[in-house]
């Protein structure tokens, strides 16, 4: 399923996954050494929000990238240096936490197996796909089916070349902390996991068997999708989006609820003078349900 590809969900769950070795005990969990790249310059697309003396910028990311996008410079970086603070959808958690919510909220608390909620032909396919990209099915087995999807995406996008550490967050993080610029979230870790984990079993069961059927189209779905967020094409990349993710359910979770809030959020946050980069998954940014969109609401032009 293409969408969760730029959910921020993926960020979350490959943090988990660098501070767990714990569940999957496996080292085809690690991440492997991308080779170098030559550096590659794009401009991703950059809105302002702003008052008399209140501006937000709203910039949409990726959280994994190939190594070597150009994408931290000029208008960017100039709005990332002119902001006293940097927003982003969660600030990660020490590992011990990650490690209490990722048990809490991605393992089955009632000991059903992953493999008993599947059917036999459900089960084949997870199989297949867990061979392809090098992790043992056999060790899911405590996981709910979300967390196993999005384990076997992040693992496959590695594979593709993809890199956690080529985050857009990751590289906002390190450059907010070099210029002692204070980091807030708009939502938490345990947040999020909970979206995943409030998904009917049909619904997850369901992402699980998309995400593996697709595992082959896995980076090639990546790469296009970068593409779009690379040139930038909003509209395209919102159209690839709505194409991946039919279920209105899933699309009220994981985007337009989120969405909604944000917009309320922002509006808050123009009652108050400053200057705030607050970046989120280009997914957020992209369609008739994206926060500018619904900052319509409010009398909000971005």
């Amino acid at each position: 399923m293409k969408t969760f590809l730029l959910n921020s969900a993926l960020l979350t769950i490959a943090l988990s996954l660098s501070a767990l070795g714990g569940p999957i005990s496996t080292p085809a969990l690690a991440a492997e050494t991308p080779p170098a790249a030559t550096p590659v310059d794009v401009d991703p697309a950059l809105w302002v929000v702003k008052d008399a003396d209140t501006t937000i910028y709203l910039f949409g990311t990726v959280h994994i990238l190939k190594p070597g996008m150009g994408w931290f410079d000029e208008a960017v970086k100039d709005a990332f240096d002119k902001s006293d603070r940097l927003i982003l959808e969660i600030v990660e958690p020490d590992a011990a936490m990650t490690q209490k919510l990722f048990a809490k909220y991605g393992l089955d608390q009632n000991g059903k197996t992953l493999s008993s909620k599947m059917t036999a032909e459900e089960k084949a396919i997870f199989a297949k796909a867990m061979e392809k990209v090098g992790l043992p099915a056999a060790a899911f087995e405590p996981f709910d089916p979300w967390a196993a999807a999005v384990t076997m995406q992040v693992v496959g996008l590695q594979k593709g070349g993809y890199d956690t550490n080529s985050g857009v967050e990751t590289q906002l993080t390190a450059a907010a902390k070099a210029a002692n610029k204070p980091i807030g979230a708009v939502e938490t870790m345990e947040g999020q996991l909970a979206i995943f984990d409030g998904l009917s079993q049909e619904t997850q069961v369901k992402f699980l068997v998309e995400s593996a059927t697709a595992v082959d189209d896995m980076a090639l779905s990546m790469d296009n999708m970068v593409a779009l967020w690379a040139k930038p094409d909003p509209d395209g990349l919102a159209q690839v989006m709505n194409e991946g993710l039919t279920d209105p359910k899933l699309h009220a979770a994981l985007l337009t609820n989120r969405n909604a809030n944000w917009a309320v959020w922002i509006d808050k946050q123009l009652e108050k003078p400053g200057t705030t980069f607050m970046a989120v998954g280009a997914g957020h940014l992209a369609g008739t349900t994206s926060v500018q969109h619904l900052l319509t609401a409010y009398g909000i032009k971005a």
